[in-house]
């Protein structure tokens, strides 16, 4: 396959409600649209970069800048045997996973749509549907937080994970497992706290929680097995994990007993899923976080859920508890045992609504020039 043609959009995503997290409140939502195509073929990917550089240091800015000037130029006119080769042409190219990530999506579709397979086969997934979960952003009180919960089960939700940060943490997990006993419950710090100031999560330990995600920094392994070996809850790492790399070494130094693999964080479907089966040779459970993608890495993250290794919730929530209206025309939704359907269409399984692109396009730009 000759990449002939690769054009950029960059897109602000109106969200229905603010969403807010340890590094900040949003009312929308940035990323990268990539239109790849390789003769009658159009495929599409997600680079969830987001306008600030709170969850990393990429932003929209930052992966623009590196597609149009670097990644996107190595790939055009070459032949292109399987997604991964991207990784192949851009190995001289530090770091930016979630620009890498954002063309090698496009790229499966590519391929999915050449051989007439959707991406969840091509993968290796093994589900139909997928369990999954909502994420909860920190609230005006732990009062409302409850409330907002209480919305999300009434919806079918059956896991829910709240936002925590130092003086919004046990108290907010006390009120939602007070009020609701029984549920799934995870909490994720995004990086909040240092060694010293996690010793106020012990707590945590006698509310049944599933995990505390990623309490510590993200470039910090150590401090993290130091803090596990004094929690029972599992620590889950999202973060931390760049790479397989990072992977092994985690589980090493018992740094956690979970691993959220987001495809755009560890460069790619193909990098995830070399995750998923390090993870499900030493049974350690790993799950599929959420970046607040559209449809298109939506569809992606469903399809990668699929795997057999994905035994948690993803966050991976029906299209309405984000955007009113979406870029692609496929919706996805929740079913009423708490999962969503994987797409079975050839490639990621989804068509781009011209429409809406066209109105949430802030830039864009066709390379080559």
């Amino acid at each position: 396959m000759i990449i002939e043609r690769v054009d950029l959009y960059h897109l602000r995503m109106p969200l229905i409600s603010a969403f807010e997290t340890s590094f900040g409140r949003i009312h929308s939502r940035h990323c990268l649209l990539l239109e790849v195509r390789s003769g009658d073929l159009l495929g599409y990917g997600e680079c969830a970069a987001d306008r600030l550089p709170g969850y990393s240091y990429e932003t929209t800015g930052t992966a623009w800048h590196i597609l149009a000037e670097f990644i996107v130029p190595m790939i055009l006119g070459k032949e292109i045997s399987s997604p991964a080769d991207i990784h192949r042409f851009t190995v001289q190219l530090r770091g930016h996973p979630l620009a890498k990530a954002g063309l090698e999506m496009a790229l499966w579709d590519l391929f999915g749509k050449l051989e007439g397979r959707s991406l969840s086969e091509m993968l290796g997934g093994q589900r139909r549907q997928v369990e999954v979960g909502v994420s909860v952003g920190l609230q005006a009180s732990p009062q409302r937080l409850v409330e907002v919960v209480g919305e999300y089960l009434q919806q079918g939700y059956q896991r829910i994970k709240i936002k925590i940060k130092p003086g919004r943490d046990v108290q907010d997990a006390l009120a939602v497992r007070y009020a609701f006993p029984d549920i799934r419950l995870q909490v994720d710090a995004n990086s909040a706290y240092t060694l010293e100031s996690a010793a106020r999560l012990k707590p945590l330990d006698d509310l049944g929680l599933l995990l505390i995600e990623q309490p510590l920094a993200e470039d910090d392994l150590w401090d993290h097995s130091r803090l596990q070996a004094e929690l029972s809850t599992p620590v889950c790492l999202d973060e931390s994990i760049l790479s397989i790399r990072h992977a092994r070494q985690a589980l090493e130094m018992r740094a956690c007993r979970v691993i959220n693999i987001k495809p755009g964080r560890v460069g790619g479907l193909s990098q995830a899923v070399e995750i998923h089966d390090l993870c499900t040779s030493q049974a350690v459970p790993v799950w599929c976080g959420g970046m607040l993608e559209t449809g298109v890495g939506r569809a992606a993250n469903l399809a990668l859920a699929s795997l057999p290794g994905f035994s948690l919730p993803g966050d991976i929530s029906a299209s309405d508890r984000y955007y009113k209206e979406d870029i692609t025309y496929q919706r996805f939704s929740l079913n009423p045992d708490s999962t969503i359907n994987v797409p079975t269409g050839p490639g990621l399984g989804v068509s781009i609504d011209l429409l809406a692109l066209k109105t949430y396009t802030l830039n864009s730009l066709t390379l080559p020039t």
